[in-house]
């Protein structure tokens, strides 16, 4: 059956099936072919699209722009600084005058409710750029690295290794059990995801073949591992206070050579970036200045290595994110 997602909003990787995911991802890899031979897609000169960040970024922002130009979109960024939005205006007004001006809403912010009510009450497709909760955007350009470096999707054992609360954990937890995927998360008890969405993944793998594993055990963990994931051991916006308690508790499920060396010989290191691999940036130095500690989540030796894909990774966001709108708005 042919998959049709006109219309449709990307907000949480729960909403789809593994064959909508599948088809988001060969249209990913079609687009990105294109763009590579100089053919364009570029038939959207009439759409135009709204950017809302309440929390900026680098990798998200370019993707939407690039991918929104390639195809012939004008293109809104509003920085938060730029809308008024949950504060002199309610997300539904805001999202009942941005609908009526723009074809595409994409929203980078706070709790998955606010990106939610976007969707509620827009009456075009919301795109989540990134919530608290989830990022599914960055799943459909994981998926297509490892696609294009693993040679295949499923049966794929993932571990992901640090916080894995939140949106990261959360998100390839969904992503991996609905396409046959092994996730283990290789963390301290205390960043375990939370137990009602381990419980709906497990009823995922079971329906794909997939598993979901929690342990605290990095030999375990780790070993014959397909992807070794990990992100920032501190998010955006959260206290200086916590960096101490992270550092201390997470410290063990750095990724480093030995944990490579304990993944399969054929296994590609993953990270969405930015990452704390060095002393090249203002808070690395800040780190290394309280804490001793020249890399946090992962080594440099590790990020620098033939087997680190994250370059890769971050140019996928923007072909993921084009076949994304394209499957929306329609036109594909």
């Amino acid at each position: 059956m042919a998959v049709n997602l006109k219309g449709r909003n990307f907000l949480a990787l729960k909403d789809f099936t593994p064959e909508e995911i599948k088809y988001l991802i060969d249209l990913a890899a079609d687009v990105k072919d294109k763009k590579k031979k100089g053919i364009p897609v570029n038939h959207y000169q009439d759409k135009n699209i709204a950017l809302v960040f309440e929390k900026t970024s680098t990798r998200t922002r370019c993707s939407f722009e690039v991918a929104a130009h390639d195809m012939g979109m004008g293109v809104t960024y509003l920085d938060p600084l730029g809308s008024q939005i949950g504060k002199k205006e309610s997300i539904a007004d805001t999202a009942r005058v941005l609908g009526r001006m723009y074809d595409g809403i994409e929203y980078r912010g706070y709790g998955q409710e606010i990106v939610e009510e976007l969707a509620k009450y827009a009456g075009v497709p919301v795109w989540n750029g990134l919530t608290n909760e989830f990022h599914p955007t960055q799943m459909l350009a994981d998926l297509l690295t490892i696609q294009e470096h693993l040679g295949r999707i499923k049966g794929v054992k993932l571990t992901y290794m640090g916080d894995a609360r939140y949106n990261m954990g959360n998100s390839l937890m969904v992503v991996c059990s609905k396409m046959g995927m092994h996730f283990t998360a290789c963390t301290s008890k205390d960043y375990f995801p939370d137990a009602g969405l381990v419980e709906l993944c497990n009823g995922y793998a079971k329906e794909s073949g997939g598993s979901v594993t929690l342990t605290e055990d990095v030999q375990s963990g780790t070993k014959d591992a397909d992807v070794i994931y990990t992100d920032v051991w501190v998010s955006m916006g959260e206290p200086d206070e916590v960096w101490a308690e992270r550092i201390n508790k997470l410290s063990p499920y750095q990724v480093n050579k030995k944990v490579m060396d304990n993944a399969a010989d054929s296994a590609i290191f993953m990270h969405c970036l930015p990452a704390f691999h060095d002393l090249k940036t203002q808070i690395g130095k800040e780190v290394y200045e309280k804490f001793g500690k020249d890399g946090l989540e992962v080594t440099d030796e590790v990020f620098e290595s033939g087997k680190s894909v994250v370059f890769d990774e971050a140019e996928n966001r923007m072909h993921t994110i084009k076949a994304v709108m394209m499957a929306t708005l329609g036109e594909v």
